[in-house]
């Protein structure tokens, strides 16, 4: 990947930000509400760990029937995506609560989730979220060689058919950032002298980085084995909980950038893109199912992309009230406000823009 050298246009003679950020302030202040998440929140929380954690106690303390082994690590994996994508990912934008700590606290439960705070906001908070579907800066487009997102990414043989192999991959994603993803970005991102806000210590992020993948480990795998649980049901629980966990997270973002109707621009020979970044991120951002209370709840607002785009620091639990002002002010300056109805209008989006992307490139004259 490229070291970011990316520049948004500052073009916005008709203000879109400027009137949609004042927009959204004035809801806040006039409804007295704080932009950070609330009792709704914080009962999720309990729930998504309740998902997440009972299981594993269940599961060493009680001699099950193997199908209720196998069904509580499926629970398991939905409860590990919920905390994910409900506690983590507010904690890590400073969006759950408006004090830093319990934000830090929060942010840290990834954690458990086989993951590294460093990491993950290098990824997400700096790359995705500032240069969102800009082909060797987005680091969420990139998929190694094997699937091919970006009309600019090189183009495989094999590429025809991943509109069919694609799915049984994205299972590995938690997976991956246990056993490998982490130390490569690690070094990767040191290297690069990335962060968000102050740069590490290099052996401190080492030092972490080793010994919460050992206590990760030790809880997941040795403590179950040590507790007389047979070792190969411990790894096949381990990896059907990531692989839940994984396909769960992995499509809920696929939904939202990897689709038809979100655009992949490139910044032109000076490095500067067509628009601004608030611009920029209707045009390559798209949300799904909004209407759907469950996937609203469960999804911690993922479904609200444009809206987590243009306000990541804001909670999620505010985005179905704030959408429709967002909705709105893009109608008015004549921006795109893309959505799809319905989860399942979003999933045919998705595979068909694979299926696109896997077509052989026509060369042109």
């Amino acid at each position: 990947m490229n070291t970011p050298t990316i520049r948004f246009s500052r073009k916005d003679p008709a203000n879109f930000f400027r009137t949609l950020n004042a927009r959204v302030n004035d809801y806040f202040k006039e409804k007295k509400l704080k932009k950070t998440g609330n009792w709704k929140l914080h009962l999720k929380t309990i729930t998504m760990f309740v998902l997440f954690l009972t299981p594993y106690f269940l599961l060493l303390t009680l001699n099950l029937p193997g199908w209720a082994q196998l069904l509580l690590t499926i629970v398991m994996g939905v409860g590990m995506a919920g905390v994910g994508m409900n506690v983590m990912h507010d904690g890590n934008h400073g969006s759950y609560s408006s004090k830093k700590w319990v934000n830090k606290f929060m942010g840290s439960t990834i954690f458990i989730l086989a993951g590294n705070v460093y990491n993950w906001q290098v990824q997400h908070n700096v790359l995705h979220h500032t240069y969102t579907n800009i082909h060797g800066h987005d680091e969420d487009m990139e998929a190694g060689r094997i699937l091919r997102f970006s009309r600019h990414s090189e183009w495989k043989p094999f590429h025809k058919f991943q509109h069919y192999y694609s799915v049984f991959l994205y299972g590995l994603l938690t997976f991956n950032w246990a056993l490998t993803t982490d130390f490569k970005q690690t070094r990767a991102y040191l290297k690069r002298k990335l962060s968000y806000g102050e740069f590490p210590n290099p052996v401190k992020q080492w030092s972490i980085l080793v010994i919460t993948k050992l206590i990760y480990l030790s809880i997941w795998i040795l403590i179950p084995i040590l507790v007389s649980i047979v070792w190969w049901k411990v790894l096949l629980g381990f990896f059907i909980m990531h692989y839940v966990a994984g396909v769960i997270l992995s499509v809920v973002f696929q939904l939202a950038h990897m689709v038809e109707e979100a655009h992949m621009p490139l910044p032109d020979e000076t490095g500067t893109m067509k628009n601004t970044w608030a611009i920029h991120q209707l045009y390559t951002t798209v949300n799904f199912s909004t209407k759907n209370r469950i996937v609203n709840w469960f999804t911690g607002g993922l479904n609200h992309q444009v809206e987590h785009h243009i306000f990541p620091n804001i909670s999620h639990v505010h985005y179905t009230k704030i959408s429709k002002i967002v909705k709105e002010t893009a109608k008015e300056f004549n921006l795109p406000y893309n959505e799809y109805k319905t989860t399942r209008k979003a999933i045919i989006s998705h595979f068909n823009h694979l299926r696109e992307m896997g077509s052989k490139p026509v060369l042109s004259a």
